[in-house]
């Protein structure tokens, strides 16, 4: 199988501190239903969820309320997200996800998706305290679900480093990796081998991007392993 190149202008981000390469940026879009009317970069959230899950809107009355709720939340937010900007957008509609968070039992689908989007919208407003509590509960709620916790564990990896803690952001790395499925396993030894190289743990860094080439010849992050092996 052919490997896959990234372009030097992909390179060159991959390369700073990431932005939330995985949790956001790649999820697909929520549904064609409702196609237009939430961004893809958190709608997208929905469709993975209740495909790989098995989740659907439920018979359930509250559990349809929370779901609604949900969707004229992130309808509200990509309208002032669009107009008046990030932060502008995060500090309309937080009490309103928060809302939902008390207004719902633990067990509520809708409020688990809930989490995990405000969670997002946290981040993305530099709010990083409040995302790494969200997904700290979120690790919870999706537990016996590896997808979704591998997914968490990354974000919280990415809230730490742009806190600076680099210990922290390494402990969540290296719990992917330790975890008996494959999942965003080559961008966790990536992501290990920028934050060793911070810390100055030259071998261990070297080492993760040595893993990468060696385990992951089709990973979208080759070409920057070798050439921090060979560079």
């Amino acid at each position: 199988m052919a490997k896959k190149r990234i372009s030097r202008a992909r390179k060159r981000i991959l390369e700073e501190p990431d932005e939330f390469i995985t949790f956001s940026s790649k999820l697909l879009q929520f549904s064609t239903k409702h196609k237009g009317k939430l961004a893809c970069i958190f709608g997208a959230l929905f469709i993975i969820v209740i495909v790989f899950s098995g989740l659907q809107y439920s018979s359930n009355k509250s559990e349809n309320k929370a779901f609604v709720q949900l969707e004229q939340n992130m309808t509200k937010y990509e309208e002032v997200k669009k107009n008046m900007g990030t932060e502008k957008a995060y500090l309309d509609v937080a009490k309103d996800f928060e809302r939902i968070l008390e207004e719902y039992s633990n067990n509520n689908e809708g409020k688990k998706i809930a989490r995990l989007i405000f969670a997002n919208l946290s981040y993305d407003a530099g709010d990083f305290e409040k995302a790494i509590n969200l997904y700290n509960i979120a690790l919870t709620d999706f537990d016996t679900k590896i997808f979704y916790k591998n997914l968490i564990l990354n974000s919280l990896g990415y809230c730490h480093e742009a806190k600076k803690d680099y210990e922290t952001a390494i402990k969540y790395f290296e719990m992917i990796i330790a975890e008996p499925v494959a999942i965003l396993k080559d961008e966790a030894f990536f992501n290990l081998g920028r934050l060793y190289a911070v810390i100055n743990a030259n071998d261990k860094s070297i080492g993760a991007f040595k893993k990468i080439i060696s385990d992951y010849s089709d990973s979208i992050y080759i070409e920057l392993a070798e050439e921090k092996v060979t560079g």
